[in-house]
């Protein structure tokens, strides 16, 4: 039996190098690896000798030779195969262990070429990798170090591997080299010079590995996992979940919404929002976390039944017991909890799922499927700020109405469309989403506000076409509306909120949610 090992990465390789050859395999090695299994006492032939040719090209040609891809896609079986091995002395390889150059990483510490990015792509153990997975039906191909263990137990255990076991592990070297070429064509993306190229790519190319296998899907009757981008790392998997139930697939997608949008509205001040199905029931910014999460409880108590809980500071004594006191949220995720915190939440609501979670990251594109595609787009932001906004009626807003309508502007980007935001002293106290008409999304959040946004601001996630839209902020008591403007009625609209006394801000930026 015989082996090739050639690794970038060595941890491990030596002790599966010591079991191979105390079962009478013979191996063989090049450059690094060869070195270290040999400083290991262990007994190996250099692949210079084993090809007759040593390394060349500054390490650019190393296993890309006749002999040492004929003796890893032989087939013995095979007569053709059989005539070859023997006029050209060919000897297969019944296991190839490799594992690839670290692209991605610092070139300038990479020890071959001349510090450039694609000194760091390589060549030689991609075309080795796919060779043997290609001819798993008699090699195997290793090329995660995790797997050395089991796999020189079955050789220990049988004396070679199993179809099966080749068969799978011919798989992770297909999604290796996959994965590898993906991040190539990603770093040409990021480092082409071409401005149309940095957004939205000519192709896009994603390799993905299974992070979590949740409770269920978006229903119980559905599987659902989380994947991440392979040999990337989200906030996502820092999170620790002190107790609760297992998390399912829209625990994740909706505590994604509550985290991102409670540090993008809030900032550094103590803010809390509280989601239900993506779409906030309630969000506050105060003085106290203690506040904001009662406010923002305020906003919609029955709503905030099964919600999810996103605070941005570390959750202390006085917002715990609020907590505790206020109803059952399906999750709890914040920066981290004071002493007791977590024992009177345990204690409480046990099932409840509690996180503690680092800041979320951000996204350059967003992707959504659809049958037979994607959409794809760059992420959701605001590039507009107040300096971009214009007042638009006879009446100013005073500073305080300024600080609502920001905050009412920034909540509604959050808010599945048609949206509006009614807000006072840093609450929402009027939501409305997702209804397909902009007159109804006001009536609700006037409703659901009951007079608690008098003098505040009302925001809408896109233009009022028509008069009436105004006139049930106005009914609401708010004191400045804010949107996008630009419809054809704008002057309609304008004139109205004059005569109702309102002030009115156009940031000339629609942000539909879907």
């Amino acid at each position: 039996m015989r082996a090739l090992l050639s690794v970038y990465d060595k941890a491990g390789v030596t002790d599966l190098a010591k079991g191979l050859a105390g079962l009478g395999w013979e191996l063989v090695s090049s450059g690094g690896t060869a070195k270290a299994i040999a400083d290991a006492g262990v007994p190996v032939t250099d692949l210079a000798e084993f090809t007759g040719y040593p390394a060349m090209l500054g390490h650019r040609v190393v296993t890309l030779h006749p002999l040492v891809h004929g003796a890893i896609l032989a087939d013995p079986d095979d007569p053709t195969h059989q005539a070859d091995i023997e006029q050209y002395g060919i000897k297969p390889f019944d296991l190839v262990v490799a594992n690839l150059y670290p692209f991605g990483s610092d070139p300038s510490a990479f020890a071959h070429g001349g510090g450039r990015g694609e000194d760091v792509i390589d060549i030689g153990g991609p075309a080795m990798t796919r060779a043997a997975a290609k001819n798993h039906a008699r090699v195997g191909i290793v090329v995660d170090p995790a797997d050395y263990g089991r796999v020189l137990d079955e050789v220990t255990a049988n004396g070679n591997l199993s179809p099966a076991t080749r068969r799978g592990l011919a798989r992770k070297a297909f999604a290796h080299t996959a994965a590898y070429d993906a991040a190539v064509v990603t770093w040409f993306d990021e480092t082409d010079p071409e401005p149309e190229h940095q957004v939205l790519p000519p192709t896009l190319h994603l390799a993905l590995e299974r992070a979590d296998v949740l409770r269920y899907g978006e229903n119980p009757h559905q599987t659902g996992a989380r994947y991440r981008s392979i040999g990337s790392r989200s906030w996502w998997d820092d999170v620790e979940q002190h107790f609760g139930l297992p998390l399912s697939y829209l625990n994740l997608y909706d505590a994604d919404a509550a985290w991102s949008m409670v540090h993008d509205v809030a900032g550094a001040r103590p803010g809390v929002a509280i989601i239900k199905h993506a779409n906030p029931s309630g969000l506050s910014v105060a003085d106290t976390l203690a506040e904001a999460y009662q406010r923002a409880l305020e906003c919609d108590e029955r709503s905030a039944f099964g919600g999810i809980v996103a605070l941005n500071q570390v959750v202390d004594a006085a917002t715990g017991e609020r907590i505790v006191a206020g109803p059952q949220a399906d999750l709890i995720i914040a920066p981290g909890y004071a002493d007791g915190v977590l024992d009177a939440l345990r204690k409480r609501r046990k099932n409840t799922r509690v996180l503690t979670a680092p800041p979320p990251g951000v996204e350059k594109l967003q992707l959504r499927q659809i049958n037979g595609g994607f959409l794809i787009q760059d992420a959701h932001h605001f590039p507009s700020t107040r300096a971009d906004w214009r007042v638009v009626t006879a009446r100013q807003p005073t500073e305080d109405e300024w600080r609502d309508a920001e905050l009412a502007f920034r909540v509604c980007g959050w808010v599945k469309s048609n949206a509006i935001v009614l807000v006072k002293d840093g609450t929402t106290w009027g939501i409305g989403a997702g209804q397909q008409n902009r007159v109804q999304s006001g009536q609700i959040a006037a409703e659901k506000a009951a007079g608690r946004a008098k003098g505040g601001a009302g925001a809408s996630d896109a233009f009022y076409p028509f008069p009436d839209g105004v006139e049930a902020a106005a009914d609401a008591g708010v004191a400045v509306v804010i949107q996008p403007g630009g419809a054809q009625g704008d002057g309609a609209v304008i004139a109205r909120a004059d005569e109702l006394g309102l002030a009115m801000i156009f940031t000339g930026e629609r942000h539909f949610l879907h």
